[in-house]
């Protein structure tokens, strides 16, 4: 059952809108207004959806648009008509889950499934989507349980969204359906217990009001008796300003 807090959540942070450049939203409202003509829903992700919870801008110079898999040949004509070309020609991907397209210096992605095929966008990611205004279109944004789960799988060599993961969970901690992650994760359990084990060591003290079948695999996280001072745990990983708990204090 989703919680309460899922079905009445909005997103709160709008400042960060304010630092898109005006020539890339110029190219970002042109795949909008392509993929609204499509007559079929689409959700923002990527940097775009982590900025919604975490209030936190940071320029990759794409937008990601998550979207049904069966859907994706009208938006790939969309973006096509709308003079949007196929990134392929330039660099090829697997098209397996994702279709890349540009224009100018800007990429727009259509992604319908996870990279490693762990899993598809489907109807429940629509129906818990809230929606926010950016620059004035009205949006939906992926739900932050599913944005959380597709980063728990990029663990690669040369990228790592696991930064990502630990500032969506100090955002939102204990307003997130762990019970519908636990449902989703299902034997990939042992990914979330992973990171909640680092977010607990980065932020002792923080209650994340997890359910007790999670609290038993990640016993230090959250304990309300931990010393706040350890909170500067973060500069012992990176002494680069991404945090968002470390972000706060400067």
């Amino acid at each position: 059952m989703q919680s309460a807090a899922r079905r009445n959540r909005t997103v709160k942070h709008l400042d960060w809108t304010e630092h898109i450049p005006d020539g890339e939203w110029a190219i970002y409202d042109s795949a909008i207004q392509a993929a609204r003509r499509t007559g079929n829903r689409f959700m923002l992700a990527g940097a775009f959806s982590l900025a919604c919870y975490t209030g936190r801008w940071r320029n990759t110079k794409d937008i990601d648009f998550y979207i049904l898999p069966r859907e994706r040949d009208a938006f790939i004509a969309a973006l096509t008509e709308a003079g949007f070309r196929d990134y392929h020609e330039k660099a090829p991907y697997d098209r397996n889950w994702i279709y890349r397209s540009y224009r100018g210096d800007c990429i727009v992605d259509l992604i319908w499934a996870m990279a490693n095929q762990r899993a598809q966008v489907d109807e429940e990611w629509f129906e818990h989507a809230p929606e926010i205004y950016v620059c004035g279109q009205l949006l939906k944004v992926a739900p932050a349980e599913e944005l959380l789960w597709c980063k728990l799988f990029v663990l690669q060599r040369d990228r790592c969204d696991w930064p990502d993961v630990l500032n969506l969970i100090h955002s939102l901690g204990a307003d997130l359906d762990w019970e519908h992650l636990l449902h989703r994760l299902n034997d990939d359990l042992p990914l979330l217990a992973g990171v909640l084990n680092v977010y607990g060591w980065l932020c002792p003290g923080n209650d994340l009001r997890l359910p007790a079948s999670l609290r038993e695999l990640v016993p230090h996280s959250g304990k309300r008796d931990a010393l706040m001072e350890d909170s500067n745990r973060i500069r012992l990983l990176d002494s680069r300003p991404w945090f968002v708990t470390a972000l706060e204090r400067t």
